[in-house]
């Protein structure tokens, strides 16, 4: 769990700091209303991945449990 725990601190912590920087995409994306879109699309895309891989840790410990 801790090491979950550092991977999606670390995810996080890179996300932010990319997005601070200014890029001139994001600024038309951003005069339109239209960045919310976006980070609402990558964050149903990375939730969806972290979530299967969360399944995908679970069942591998219920397999090892078995053995």
């Amino acid at each position: 769990m801790k090491k979950h725990l550092i991977t999606i601190i670390s995810l996080l912590a890179v996300v932010f700091q990319a997005s601070a920087q200014s890029v001139e995409m994001a600024t038309g994306l951003r005069s339109e209303g239209k960045i919310y879109v976006v980070i609402a699309v990558m964050l149903v895309i990375f939730l969806g991945v972290a979530a299967y891989l969360f399944s995908i840790d679970s069942r591998v410990k219920k397999l090892e449990r078995k053995k």
